[in-house]
């Protein structure tokens, strides 16, 4: 199956202060979520974008979560 969304995850600062960020190809935000709070305690934010477009079509932040798997045009 292909992946619907790239997402980019502020996960804390590098040594020199500037943001740490990864990302990840992924198909359902509540288990991506649920991997987050498991990998990466000290994340803060993600933003989602579509695979398709390149455009940003979500956010989402430790208390700000997303209740279904899927969001906007994937």
């Amino acid at each position: 199956m292909e992946k619907k969304y790239l997402c980019v995850v502020k996960i804390g600062n590098n040594e020199d202060g500037s943001a740490k960020c990864l990302k990840y190809h992924v198909n359902n935000l509540l288990k991506f979520t649920d991997f987050l709070d498991k990998e990466h305690s000290d994340w803060r934010w993600y933003n989602v974008y579509s695979k398709k477009t390149g455009e940003q079509i979500s956010n989402f932040t430790k208390f700000k979560r997303p209740d279904k798997k899927w969001v906007g045009a994937g």
